[in-house]
């Protein structure tokens, strides 16, 4: 029989202890939440993180019984259904799931999909000994050592691992190892673990990641997940183990005990010392990275909202508020490879970064051997801005530069055909000189923008300085200056051509004698040169290569636009001949049929001098076209000669391009062999690298252990100071004639005073706390036996009812015990409010003012008057010890004294009933029956969590008019009142009036005359 002691608040993360002491947590669950709100609360994102390479762990605390391995999963109970499995498989479903969803979402990227690996342990910890319960045969002769990885954390080496594939085969291997964990039957629970269980699950992950230069570069990703089982907190009394129970039970309490000073330690921010003990047991030893560590953390505490575990609830709470302080470090655990290749690319491209810095002037070193910036910098910076301004101004001024050249063109054409054909020609022949101007002037722009461009590259390139190929050429240049232009063209271009041969034979003999020297820093400078001289030729030659290119193309060009030209005036010349024929013959022919007619020598003549007047305009004409057209056959023979030398260019061009292609494999040459030295320094600097970093890691050893030692001597030395200083503070003292008292009595008296207070308050509280514990473990087996009488008395009722017997007496009784269950609950509950009210005293308890008072503590004679004032408080509290055990023992043999007596007089009273009382025996029978059952099953009872019914007691077969009514039994009938009178020895007994209960004094029964 018990009652339900801890309540939530709705909607906050909130837990009352009684009516009014709360405990905050990050989460709270009730009892009628679900498992799957527990998981996907505080586990789910757990295995999120470890999937990308966090360490886990979900650690179950809690009383024995309160359900730890139920939380966990771990138990595998056949009648278990899907939604009371656990922790442990839901999480594996849930990883499992993830690694596939990860590869399905990579696959469908197009991307690689990463590659998983899942191993296994599992094992525990009976009696401060690690038992591998994947290979539990060989564990009476292997011994399991625990030992700490710089680099993976805390592992047991010996331990097994397991590789799965599936969640199937992980919760087979975790079904395997539970069934050899190590349980025991005790009074609180049927099947209590006798053991600390962890399951660890490792996951490696292989998967590809961008890089800073576009390439991808393998990383690797490891991460544990711990499931920690730990056995629940138990109390001998109430467990009533014996032998190796007992000794299982001390094994486990120790380990709760040191994993709690662990938690107050991490999680104390007040706390100064800096050691926290983890090697005190191997629980926290495997936990150490857990607690405090690189991990993400979840405590699970299970506790029993039962009043019956009320001090193993309070308990538990405040343990899991002290964990609730502790801050891990959490680290991303990438493999050391990967994570070393990140940090050299990154310190490669920050060294490329400086050194193109020095190279382009803007870092230099000043005198005094620091890095400032170049003057040089600045100004260049200046420069660029004031030659983008002046860009955007040409830019803007290249519109009227385009309009003038127009009208210049406009003026160039009115002029030149002025000069050829005078006023009234032909508009044919204007438009044809108009478009050879035009065309000579693009080429004049094309050809200055070639220069323009050509002086641009050599200025930007700084090495070497040549004077540009082609001179400016004036607005009004006409068509016959293009074979001057052409002709400098192939002077400058076999020029280039000469010294490119020159330095070509140059660098290959400089090449020749390098390759016959070793392979040191000098020749690698030299190399760097001639590797510099060749770009620089290359770039050289290509520039020209395009430039002649540009050129030839428009030469090209100009030479199909004279061919249509020329065919256009041929067809045209064609058509005036043609034309003049035509216009002869029809003459002829009209002369001729004039001649035969012969009317009129008028209209003859008439006709004969217009035909003349056509004949001459035709011929004017024709001596036009056939100057047009020896002005085209002079161009056309101009464009023979441009031919000519249009393929002169292309000749030279090819010998440019295979020039530049024998330089370009030239190159590739000299920079595969630079690689190959470059990859040679690298193997030497890598090696000088890791030398240098072992160096330093010994280095750094020998430094940290120098700064202890350094830390020890100083210590040393500031204790041999003081001891200096108070001993010379002392003889000079003497020699002064001033020995007194070194200290004020008045001051430790004080001190004393504060000492005394403070211990006599912690024992008060300790006492008190012991006094309540008792008391509420009386009225708890006191509610236990009273609950087992009312069943007792309910199970009456019913057959009484059951016989329609009179149930009016009975109902009575049960009314007076539900009264007394009721009295002794609100009795309960106040014990369990004083002792939380004695916890939260214990929390500012004065255990920190006495530790101050000792630590300040500065002179010796101080410390002798503190001890012997404590030496005899331990002397007068012993005699009070041994004085109160004295007097106890005297009372508990004044009351076996008594319990004797009133056994012998229970008897005589038996006997009397027996013999002179029949009847009332009858009637007393059955209640002395049920009162001795009640009797010894409260001797026996225990507060487990799921207590036993009793067996309802067999009635004996008795003819029973009516039930006797409990003062009838003890006092007799109204009407035989002389019937318990009895006369012995000339003394009359009286029985009196039953005794009454009195509110003002709980428990204890008084007696009341009425």
């Amino acid at each position: 029989m018990c009652n339900v002691c801890t309540s939530v608040t709705p909607g906050e993360p909130q837990i009352f202890l009684g009516s009014d002491r709360a405990f905050t947590y990050d989460y709270v669950f009730d009892m009628e939440d679900s498992q799957e709100t527990v998981y996907n609360t505080c586990v789910a994102s757990l295995v999120e993180s470890a999937l990308e390479g966090y360490n886990a762990t979900v650690l179950a605390y809690g009383q024995t019984g309160s359900g730890k391995t139920y939380t966990m999963g771990t138990g595998f109970d056949i009648d278990l259904n899907a939604s009371q499995v656990g922790i442990i498989p839901r999480a594996v479903e849930h990883l499992f799931h993830g690694i596939d969803s990860k590869i399905k979402t990579a696959r469908e990227n197009g991307m690689v999909a990463p590659e998983f690996q899942i191993m296994v342990q599992f094992m525990e910890l009976y009696n401060e000994e690690v038992i591998d319960l994947f290979n539990p045969i060989f564990n009476k002769e292997k011994l399991y050592k625990i030992h700490e990885d710089p680099f993976t954390g805390i592992q047991v080496k010996g331990i097994m691992l397991k590789t799965v594939m599936s969640a199937e085969a992980t919760l087979q291997c975790l079904r395997m190892g539970a069934l050899s964990r190590t349980t025991a039957s005790t009074q609180m629970n049927t099947h209590s673990s006798r053991s600390h269980a962890i399951f660890t699950v490792h996951v490696k992950q292989q998967r590809l990641v961008p890089s800073d230069d576009g390439s991808n570069e393998v990383e690797t990703l490891t991460s544990k997940f711990h499931f920690v089982d730990l056995a629940g907190s138990e109390r001998l009394k109430r467990t009533g183990a014996t032998g190796n129970r007992a000794k299982e039970g001390i094994s486990i309490n120790c380990g709760l005990l040191a994993l709690g000073n662990v938690i107050s330690a991490l999680g104390d921010p007040s706390r100064k010392a800096l050691h926290i003990p983890y090697r005190d047991s191997k629980l926290t030893r495997l936990l150490q990275d857990s607690l405090g560590g690189n991990s993400k953390t979840v405590m699970i505490a299970c506790i029993s909202p039962s009043d019956r575990d009320f001090m193993e609830t309070l308990n538990t709470l405040k343990y899991a508020n002290r964990a609730r302080n502790i801050k891990n470090k959490v680290l991303i655990n990438q493999s050391k490879s990967s994570r070393t290749i990140a940090q050299l690319r990154q310190q490669i491209a920050q060294l490329q970064l400086e050194l193109m810095e020095y190279k382009q002037g803007k870092r230099i070193i000043g005198q005094d051997g620091n890095e400032i910036v170049n003057d040089m910098f600045y100004e260049n910076n200046m420069l660029q801005n004031e030659l983008n301004n002046l860009r955007t101004r040409v830019k803007a001024m290249q519109e009227t530069v385009e309009n003038l050249s127009a009208r210049n063109a406009a003026l160039l054409t009115e002029k030149a055909a002025k000069n050829w054909i005078g006023t009234g020609t032909d508009s044919q022949v204007a438009d044809m000189i108009q478009g050879y101007l035009q065309e000579i002037e693009e080429l004049q722009a094309k050809l200055m923008e070639s220069n323009s461009t050509c002086e641009l590259l050599r200025k930007q390139l700084a090495k070497y300085q040549s004077t540009s190929m082609y001179n400016k050429l004036s607005m009004d240049m006409s068509l016959g200056d293009i074979s001057l232009v052409l002709e400098e063209a192939k002077k400058e271009l076999k020029l280039q051509k000469e010294s490119l041969i020159k330095s070509k034979s140059h660098s290959m003999s400089e090449v020749d004698s390098d390759s016959s020297t070793d392979v040191d820093f000098e020749s690698d400078n030299e190399s760097k040169d001639i590797d510099a001289d060749l770009k620089q030729e290359l770039l050289n030659i290509t520039t020209d290569i395009d430039m002649k290119q540009k050129l030839i193309d428009e030469l090209e060009l100009s030479q199909r636009r004279m061919q249509t030209m020329k065919q256009h005036y041929e067809e045209k010349l064609l058509q005036l001949q043609s034309r003049i024929k035509s216009t002869q013959e029809e003459r002829d022919k009209m002369l001729q049929s004039y001649s035969v007619k012969s009317d009129n020598d008028d209209n003859v003549k008439k006709v004969k001098e217009e035909y003349s007047r056509k004949i001459s305009e035709m011929q004017k004409e024709l001596k036009k076209l056939q100057a047009a057209q020896k002005e085209h056959a002079r161009l056309l023979r101009n464009q023979n000669e441009q031919k000519n030398k249009l393929q002169l260019l292309k000749n030279e061009l090819t010998d440019m391009k295979r020039a530049k292609v024998k330089l370009i494999n030239k190159m590739k040459e000299e920079s595969q062999r630079h690689k190959e030295a470059e990859r040679n320094q690298i193997r030497e600097i890598a090696q000088l690298r890791k030398e240098s970093r072992k160096k330093a890691s010994l280095l750094r050893a020998m430094e940290a252990e120098c700064k202890i030692k350094e830390q020890v001597l100083k210590r040393k030395q500031e204790e041999v100071s003081l001891l200096r200083k108070n001993q010379m503070r002392g003889l000079s003292a003497k020699a002064a004639g001033r020995i007194k008292n070194e200290f004020s009595e008045k001051a430790v008296k004080r001190k004393w005073s504060q000492i005394e207070k403070a211990i006599n308050n912690i024992a008060m509280n300790r006492s008190g706390l012991v006094q309540q514990e008792v008391r509420m473990e009386h009225f708890l087996e006191k509610r236990e036996a009273l609950g087992r009488e009312l069943e007792i008395l309910h199970h009456r009722r019913k057959q009484a009812l059951a016989k329609s017997q009179d149930t009016t007496q009975l109902e009575s009784l049960i009314e007076d015990v539900e009264e007394n269950i009721k009295y002794v609950q609100e009795t309960i509950a106040e014990a369990q409010q004083n002792v939380m009210e004695i916890e939260e005293t214990q929390d500012e308890s004065e255990e920190n003012n006495i530790q101050k008072i000792i630590t300040s503590l500065q002179d010796v004679n101080e410390a002798k008057y503190l001890i012997q004032k404590l030496y005899g408080m331990t002397l007068n509290h012993s005699h009070l010890v041994a004085q109160r055990e004295a007097k106890l023992k005297e009372n508990e043999a004044t009351l076996e004294e008594l319990k004797q007596e009133n056994a012998v007089k229970g008897q005589l009273l038996d006997h009397i009933l027996h013999t002179e009382y029949p009847v009332f025996n009858r009637e007393i029978a059955p209640l002395s029956t049920s009162s001795n059952t009640n009797e010894t099953s409260s001797n026996n009872t225990s507060r487990s969590t799921s207590p036993i019914p009793l067996a309802v007691p067999e009635n004996k077969s008795k003819i029973r008019k009516r039930t006797a009514d409990p003062s009838e039994l003890l006092f007799g009938l109204k009407s035989e009142t002389n019937i318990m009178t009895k006369s012995e020895n000339g003394n009359h007994l009286q029985l009196e009036q039953p005794l009454k209960r009195i509110p003002s004094s709980p428990g204890i029964l008084k007696d009341e005359r009425l």
